[in-house]
Order: C-alpha cells, then sequence, then structure tokens
C-alpha cells in the first residue's frame, strides 16, 4: 500500500503459534485494522459468534423489524456474525471491500479493505446497497502500546500479508492452515519455544 509506515503491521493477518496459551485465540487468525505507537487493533477472521443471525442483529438494532426478517434480500442470509475478539463484544464492525464509502465513518485500511462501523453500513447491506465483500464482526482484539510488539517477540504471533480470501471467504475452518501455508510454516515442524540469536 502506498504510503505504508515502516515497522507498523496495519493491513497484515496475525497468525496464532501453534503454544497461543491465551485460548481465546487458540488457532486464530487476526487482520490487524490500526497498529501504531499507540497500540493495536485487529478483528479475528476465523471465529463465528455463538448462535446470532445477521438477521437477529438488523432486527435487535430495528433495522429490519423481527415481521420483515424473511423479505429481507437474500444477501442478508449469506452473512454470518463473526466473533471479533473479547473487547466490546456488543460493538460491530464491519470489514468490506473498498467499493463503499461513507464520509467520516470509514477507515481504508489496505487496497482492498476498508474499516466501518456505523450502523449506516448494517442499513446498506440490508438494502443491498452495501459493500461487495463484507466480514461482521462483534466485538475486537486490541493490544496496549507495545504489548503486540512483546508478544510478537515473545513467539505468541506470526504474520503475513493479507489477501481477499483469508479476510473475506466463508471456509472458516481452513483460514488458519491457509495463513500458515501462505507462509511456507509445516506446523508439523513449528516449535512453540522462542529463540534469539
Amino acid at each position: 500500500m502506498a504510503g505504508r509506515r515502516t515497522g507498523f503491521l496495519d493491513g497484515q493477518i496475525l497468525i496464532a503459534m501453534p503454544g497461543m496459551e491465551d485460548a481465546r485465540f487458540a488457532r486464530s487468525i487476526v487482520f490487524l485494522c490500526a497498529h501504531s505507537e499507540e497500540g493495536a487493533m485487529g478483528i479475528i477472521l476465523n471465529q463465528l459468534a455463538p448462535k446470532l443471525s445477521f438477521a437477529d442483529l438488523l432486527a435487535q438494532l430495528d433495522i429490519v423489524p423481527k415481521a420483515a426478517e424473511a423479505g429481507t434480500i437474500g444477501l442478508t442470509s449469506t452473512i454470518r456474525v463473526h466473533h471479533g475478539g473479547p473487547v466490546e463484544t456488543g460493538r460491530g464492525f464491519v470489514l468490506h471491500s473498498r467499493d463503499y464509502f461513507v464520509e467520516k465513518a470509514t477507515l481504508p485500511i489496505s487496497d482492498s479493505v476498508a474499516l466501518t462501523t456505523t450502523l449506516e453500513v448494517l442499513k446498506a447491506i440490508a438494502d443491498g446497497r452495501g459493500p461487495e465483500r463484507v466480514l461482521l464482526a462483534l466485538g475486537y482484539a486490541g493490544w496496549a502500546p507495545g504489548q503486540l510488539e512483546k508478544e510478537i517477540h515473545a513467539n505468541g504471533w506470526l504474520n503475513c500479508p493479507a489477501d481477499s480470501a483469508l479476510v473475506f471467504d466463508r471456509e472458516l475452518e481452513t483460514k488458519y492452515d491457509r495463513a500458515m501455508r501462505k507462509l511456507g510454516v509445516d506446523l508439523a515442524k513449528l516449535s512453540s519455544v522462542a529463540g534469539h540469536a
């Protein structure tokens, strides 16, 4: 991406190492939306929110009345609600393709991915005016200043460039292995012990 800041990983994917001690992130991959000296924020890409459909969420937010649920457009039935992380689990985050933009509400992250957190994007999706590709998540993963760097240094995470399939496709069960393969990592040979020369 043009203008990329050296040393920061926004727009990249974090891959939890097999020895990840925090069970909330076991075998997870996280799209980093922001990473700076002030900390980091990302969305877990391969965990679903339990027992919550997009139609249920639209009804809870009074975007689509419960009675009209069955009549919502077909796209809403294909969108799943993900568990984006343990922080602010009641707040919605929409990672989406760059074909949708709301002034002062959409954050472009890379050449192909943006983030919008307003109700407007949910309304647009429900009305068929939303972005072509969508990942809807409740909650996010957050790190205090320096925390992510320490976790990476302690062998907690690997990182790789993001691609649209890892971010948006529905094959959640294979995303972790695909991300590892993208790095050329053989899980059978991977050590969970950090080494420093």
